[in-house]
């Protein structure tokens, strides 16, 4: 019994040992391309608020029907809209948000981003 235990720990040590390196290649890669993922959550999703906002308030659409303008690729971009300030908020799970307002003749105008 005590045999069996001890081939098992080696075995163990080496799962633990990979899964530690993968951990760190993952976060060295994460690490690595931060910048660039950010920076395309947060254009993708002023983006997303301008087209939906301009479809929503300009075109006269339904929201859930404004989506349908997006390009490929911006499947994760989530639409919300407040109906009183005119405006659309798209968000980029966890790394971008923007927000897109209506105003009379001059359209949809996306708010500052904060850096």
């Amino acid at each position: 019994m005590a045999t069996a235990n001890q081939a098992a720990t080696p075995s163990r040590r080496r799962h633990r040992v990979w899964a530690m390196v993968a951990l760190l290649v993952l976060a060295a890669l994460l690490a690595a391309f931060w910048r660039p993922l950010t920076g395309y959550a947060r254009v993708g999703s002023a983006y997303g608020a301008h087209v939906a906002c301009s479809c929503r308030y300009a075109g006269g659409r339904s929201l859930s029907d404004c989506a349908k303008d997006f390009e490929p690729g911006m499947e994760l971009i989530s639409l919300s809209e407040d109906r009183k300030a005119r405006s659309v908020t798209a968000r980029f799970p966890l790394l971008g948000t923007a927000t897109a307002t209506y105003h009379e003749g001059w359209g949809c105008l996306l708010e500052p981003w904060g850096r």
